[in-house]
């Protein structure tokens, strides 16, 4: 009888543990409350550590009304752009699963002002979103609905464009979308979507401490075959499939390919180094420029932190921004929007 019983629980217990990670999926993926006080955080608590870099809250309404927060700074005066005397170069960043995005400001400022002094032509704006159920956004997180809040900030980006260059016109910007963990999901997600007229095309991908996928996380991170996680992946609502997102971009931008750029932590201690790879190897299968960098003896949210990971995530910047001018959209010279 005891053999029995304790099968009988080992069973139970088994199956309860399966059932809390399908239903719990959401929760153990997206950590918009930590550290505890991240909702509350305050972008002027962070100023003085953002060297003379400006950072502003904007308030959107996402594609299903959802009202989400964005975090925006201009490295350059509006009337540059509105006198046609700058190369305008949007950087769309998505964050990585926890925290918000203030605590963010001063390293991403940091990197803002090394490409700004390496080349002074660059009007640069760059626009953080707060997923839905962060910082100050409304409702909770889950993978459809901060689709749907990437896509707005987007929108946001396209009009804002449109409204400093509506009287002269003006060349068609450069636009960057920057992921960092599971932001590296949805910049590929954002970027993998049908191609709408009225939206900016992305010109490269900067994807730092990127995986392949949700269900390779969850084989990484449970590689025991005994277990019974790595097997819930039909289970999965969140999938954030970048190696799958890769051949639906290079279908969809097959006239003006987008760059991608891959920075990798060297001691990742949640993403395997097979992932880099994997995603390195599927960039060439489907046809798409690809650089890959490692910051060494980083961890995986030490990537942007040190200063080795500041200079390749800020040179990357300035070679896509090269490449875009190198190689201008022959389709579409002036910004269309319908």
């Amino acid at each position: 009888m005891p053999p029995l019983l304790f099968t009988g629980l080992f069973v139970a217990l088994w199956t309860w543990k399966c059932m809390a990670m399908i239903m719990f999926q959401n929760t153990i993926i997206y950590n918009p409350f930590l550290p505890p006080n991240s909702r509350s955080m305050r972008i002027k608590d962070y100023a003085k550590e953002c060297g003379g870099v400006e950072w502003r809250e904007e308030r959107i309404k996402s594609l299903d009304g959802t009202e989400i927060a964005l975090c925006v700074s201009d490295l350059s005066s509006p009337s540059d752009l509105e006198a046609g005397g700058k190369m305008p170069v949007y950087i769309l960043y998505f964050q990585g699963n926890a925290s918000s995005l203030p605590p963010r400001l001063p390293d991403l400022s940091w990197i803002l002002r090394r490409v700004r002094d390496a080349d002074a032509s660059l009007a640069i704006t760059m626009i953080c979103v707060s997923y839905r159920g962060y910082w100050t956004s409304h409702d909770r997180p889950h993978e459809r609905g901060i689709n749907l809040d990437t896509e707005a900030a987007l929108q946001w980006v396209t009009r804002l464009h449109e409204d400093r260059t509506s009287e002269t016109g003006g060349v068609r910007p450069i636009v960057l979308f920057w992921g960092q963990s599971i932001g590296c999901g949805f910049a590929t997600n954002l970027a993998a979507k049908e191609k709408r007229p009225s939206n900016l095309p992305p010109d490269a991908l900067i994807l730092e401490t990127p995986f392949l996928s949700a269900r390779a996380m969850l084989q990484a991170l449970y590689p025991q075959k005994w277990l019974p996680y790595q097997y819930l992946h039909p289970f999965l609502w969140n999938h954030l499939d970048s190696w799958t997102n890769f051949g639906m971009i290079a279908q969809r931008y097959k006239g003006r390919l987008p760059g991608v750029y891959l920075i990798e932590a060297g001691k990742d201690e949640l993403v395997p180094a097979d992932h880099g790879i994997g995603l390195y190897k599927r960039c060439e299968e489907v046809g798409l420029p690809v650089e890959r960098f490692k910051v060494r003896g980083a961890l995986h949210n030490e990537s942007m932190v040190k200063r080795e990971g500041k200079d390749i995530i800020a040179r990357s910047i300035m070679l896509a921004v090269t490449r875009s001018v190198a190689h201008p959209d022959p389709t579409q010279k002036v910004l269309d929007v319908a």
